[in-house]
């Protein structure tokens, strides 16, 4: 066409297409992991408490005192919230979680605590994510990776390594007590994981607690009368966390962020709990760390780096719940 105008092509905007949007499984991952980091931080805390209780009770005092009152605040929510027994077949879980972190535990962990160092417990306890991971595999079928592997064991190497510069070269009695309480903590922590995936991680400790509280109370009591008791501000305030923060919350959470993101890797959060607890121990306690610590701390966070990246192939709680459920747990219906 002569002299006219050329015909105008059409501009078509250019196409956008819409981020799609986080999956249910995505989303109930990363709070998973939330809730497994905010145990390790009240886990953290529990050894410098435990030494500001054993300031002012003996240690079977302490550790019945934090059973019961935990106990009783937990039996108090669930009957204000009229949640039903756990079917029967849970019973035996519940019984392997009150052994391993309602009494054993605690129990293990506080009897090291009048020889050892809290800073020394707390690199010793370290060894926790691999004996978890091993437990996990064990009882509930899951494949963890070389690579996996392979970094848990090297922190674990390194925890190992820090915890006998520290004492000398030699493992001591509080170390046998720790070791005791690495394996009960673990088959604990694996059990409530499994019953998290049929109930709120709250009510699992929560029937562990309960199911406790007729022998911590009876405990309490007796303890209390043989022990010689002189309550002060410490005293006072490390029992209370035990009970309230350690005991309870701290479980809570930790049983909904592994149910999440599966036993494995939630426990490789853990290493990084000697380390909160080094740090607790100079700030709470006035303890004087050696060169070994930063260390120790850069290898163990490159470690916990490595293992959340690994493909741990765990059969995830998470994988088998319903669609529509409440991905953290907090559904207070019982799950299939």
């Amino acid at each position: 066409m002569s002299g006219g105008a050329e015909p105008r092509t059409a501009v078509r905007p250019p196409l956008v297409r819409p981020r799609p949007a986080p999956s249910p499984v995505h989303r109930g991952g990363v709070l998973g992991t939330v809730m497994a980091a905010l145990g390790v931080a009240a886990f953290s805390l529990t050894f410098p408490a435990t030494a500001w209780g054993l300031e002012g009770l003996g240690p079977w005092s302490l550790v019945a005192c934090r059973l019961a009152l935990a106990g009783l605040v937990a039996g108090g929510a669930l009957a204000a919230l009229r949640v039903p027994p756990p079917a029967r077949r849970h019973w035996s879980g519940l019984l392997v979680v009150a052994g391993g972190v309602v009494i054993g535990f605690p129990l293990l962990s506080t009897l090291a605590l009048r020889t050892s160092t809290t800073s020394h417990a707390a690199v010793v306890v370290g060894l926790l994510p691999l004996t978890t991971a091993v437990y996990a595999a064990v009882r509930t079928g899951s494949r963890p990776t070389p690579r996996f592997w392979a970094a848990a064991v090297v922190g674990a190497a390194v925890i190992v390594a820090f915890a006998l510069q520290q004492s000398g070269g030699a493992p001591t009695v509080g170390d046998l007590y720790l070791f005791g309480a690495l394996l009960v903590c673990a088959a604990g922590y694996g059990e409530g994981a499994r019953l998290a995936g049929h109930m709120p991680g709250w009510q699992v400790i929560g029937w562990a607690l309960v199911a406790c509280l007729p022998l911590s109370v009876a405990g309490a009591a007796v303890a209390m009368t043989a022990e010689p008791v002189h309550l002060g501000a410490h005293a006072v305030a490390g029992a209370l966390w035990l009970a309230l923060g350690s005991q309870f919350l701290g479980l809570v959470v930790w049983y909904r962020g592994m149910a999440a993101i599966g036993v494995a890797r939630a426990s490789q959060l853990q290493l990084a709990q000697p380390l909160l607890t080094l740090v607790w121990s100079v700030l709470l306690l006035g303890e004087h760390l050696t060169w070994a610590a930063p260390a120790a701390a850069v290898a163990v966070l490159v470690c916990i780096g490595v293992t959340q990246r690994a493909s741990t192939g765990t059969k995830r709680v998470l994988e088998r719940v319903p669609e529509g459920t409440d991905l953290a747990g907090a559904n207070p219906e019982e799950r299939p």
